[in-house]
């Protein structure tokens, strides 16, 4: 398919949709693999070792996340987003069948390495936003891939958990089946976004320093608070998403496929609170003030799934899930809207790798602190993260 066709298929199906459908399909094979994760690990290690094993795998993938993010961001401001997204989807493609072929546990983190290593769709695809969108759609486009890639993860664990009855392996094969599925998408339906005419002249050294390129974003006045909630936030959803499938086999005996039910009333609230709340309050409150009740109602989320092993019954875990999960949904699309347009035109690509960049940070930290709170208390890592959570709502909140 040539350019001009490519062009004419954008503009008839529409812009936000096609996006929407390669955010879909990047959710769905990521959660794919999150009902099987803690079991797949459990085959090689002893059973008290999983939660530290897990939450160990999943910061080392965000760890590389952050060594390439920014990479991988300054090189679609150079050479455009497309390329980057079709090499980022190729290389999970890869480590997603790494992966799946296991074998030892070595197998298993070479396989999220390498995922961690080409992690850069998210970004690129969020540059691209930026690129094809002006700063007053930004909002309600960022609410329809939140949408989409809700759909994805209410998708994604329930055909996970459903393959991970069959084999252990069949989610990471469907996983790596996905992501090279976008990678079709993106080859025939989504031609270049960024001219060459707004792309940066040469790459320096600076652009390959992840720490550098954070500290470049940092010096935007206007990037500093927003970066430092995201990080807040980043660091509470990842407590969540390390600990909770370990929590619901170790508390209520919760098997691949209850753990993909569970998993996908996350979808189902994200459909909702992005897809249709977002929008409509972004256009009354403004979307720094939807940002900060957003991250009020994730904190109050966070509190409720803290009590659950006190009150292990599954309506607590499911208004803690659901509560969480809207307040994600206000706060993921309206955060950002904020960032991409306090970002330079010619510097989408590297401020928005800086912001994954700083959220793997957050990930990588959250996991291993988790895993040390979950075996002081199982209550600990989940009031931990709404504290800190809660405390982001206020600074942004005072700022509003």
């Amino acid at each position: 398919m040539d350019a001009s066709s490519s062009s004419f298929f954008l503009r008839f199906t529409g812009r936000t949709g096609i996006i929407a459908v390669s955010v879909f399909f990047n959710f769905a094979g990521f959660t794919l693999i999150i009902p099987v994760l803690p079991f797949s690990v459990a085959r090689y290690v002893a059973a008290p070792d999983v939660a530290w094993w897990v939450s160990a795998i999943l910061a080392l993938y965000s760890l590389c996340s952050f060594i390439a993010a920014p990479v991988l961001g300054a090189l679609s401001d150079r050479f455009g987003r497309r390329p980057v997204m079709l090499v980022s989807l190729c290389g999970s493609a890869l480590g997603f069948a790494v992966f799946g072929v296991g074998g030892a546990l070595w197998v298993l983190v070479l396989g999220r390495v390498i995922e961690g290593l080409t992690a850069g769709s998210i970004s690129a695809l969020y540059a691209y936003v930026a690129d094809t969108h002006g700063p007053a759609e930004r909002g309600p486009a960022f609410g329809t891939l939140g949408a989409a890639g809700g759909l994805g993860f209410m998708v994604g664990p329930v055909l996970g958990g459903a393959l991970g009855q069959v084999s252990l392996s069949a989610p990471l094969y469907g996983a790596a089946a996905v992501a090279l599925l976008n990678c079709v998408l993106v080859w025939f339906c989504m031609p270049e976004s960024h001219p060459h005419a707004r792309r940066s002249v040469r790459l320096h050294w600076g652009q390959f320093n992840a720490v550098g390129q954070l500290l470049r974003a940092l010096r935007e006045s206007r990037l500093r608070l927003l970066f430092a909630v995201v990080f807040c936030f980043a660091l509470g959803g990842t407590v969540l998403q390390a600990n909770l499938t370990v929590l619901l086999k170790d508390l209520l005996a919760f098997q691949p496929g209850s753990i993909g039910l569970v998993l996908a009333c996350v979808g189902v609230m994200d459909i909702v609170s992005q897809g249709f709340a977002a929008p409509r309050l972004q256009t009354r409150f403004g979307e720094r003030r939807v940002a900060a009740a957003g991250l009020a109602i994730n904190g109050l989320g966070l509190a409720i799934v803290a009590l659950l092993p006190l009150h292990a019954i599954v309506p607590l875990l499911v208004a803690g899930i659901a509560v969480f999960t809207f307040g994600d949904g206000l706060f993921q699309p309206s955060a950002s809207a904020l960032i991409a347009n306090a970002a330079p035109p010619e510097r989408q690509g590297e401020v928005q790798g800086a912001n994954q960049a700083q959220q793997a940070i957050a990930r990588t930290a959250g996991p291993l602190a988790s895993a040390w709170l979950y075996g002081v208390a199982a209550s600990a890592p989940y009031a931990v993260a709404a504290i800190v959570v809660l405390a982001a709502a206020v600074a942004l909140s005072r700022k509003s």
